[in-house]
């Protein structure tokens, strides 16, 4: 999977993840979490899955594991772009109850500066 970083402002980084989200990615998923907030002092962290054709229960336990250090720091890890099959995964898993999801970047960025 291929990660990068678009930096928003002071406060918001846009993750974009490109490509399988499973097991062999999870490591460096949560480093490039932990760099924005511990580096960059980040409070919100928007995932951009639009890319991303599948997730397995180790892409889930990553994101998970990202929520609770944006709780942490009294921040937030939204989710946007979540299509097909990811969608579905975060559906039959209940994810989507733990999950802020949008349908896009403006939606996240104006429900960060509300």
């Amino acid at each position: 999977m291929d990660i990068s970083v678009v930096n928003i402002d002071d406060n918001t980084a846009e993750i974009v993840l490109k490509g399988d989200f499973g097991i062999y990615s999870t490591v460096e998923f949560k480093k490039t979490v932990n760099a924005q907030v511990e580096e960059n002092q980040k409070k919100y962290i928007i995932c951009n899955l639009k890319e991303v054709a599948y997730i397995d229960s180790s892409g889930i336990g990553a994101l998970m594991v990202c929520l609770s250090t944006m709780k942490k720091v009294d921040g937030r890890l939204i989710l946007i772009h979540t299509y097909d099959a990811v969608k579905k995964v975060l559906e039959l898993t209940k994810m989507t109850s733990f999950f802020e999801i949008f349908d896009s970047l403006d939606e996240a960025l104006k429900s960060v500066s509300a």
